[in-house]
């Protein structure tokens, strides 16, 4: 099944996602046969970085959930908030 993993930074912490980009794009390297599509949100003049979308195949929600915690910029506090919800594509 299809998760939607979205993720939103929290304020300032640039320097975070900076010092932790390596190892997240590793981490998602390694699941590479499991994603749709991985990305991040952007500002609103487009230029930086402030969150995260992973549309990703589980088993499960809590693989899911597993996924996402062991995600380098969550281990190292870069998210206000997670959220993981089952998705359906339908188009195109």
């Amino acid at each position: 099944m299809l998760f939607v993993i979205s993720c939103i930074d929290k304020a300032d912490h640039f320097e975070v996602r900076a010092a932790n980009r390596p190892a997240h794009v590793d981490y998602l390297r390694s699941f590479l046969d499991q994603i749709f599509a991985a990305g991040p949100t952007l500002t609103d003049d487009g230029e930086g970085m402030n969150g995260s979308v992973i549309i990703m195949e589980f088993d499960s929600a809590a693989d899911a959930q597993n996924f996402a915690d062991n995600d380098p910029y969550n281990k190292a506090g870069l998210f206000e908030s997670v959220s993981i919800r089952p998705w359906k594509k339908v188009l195109p």
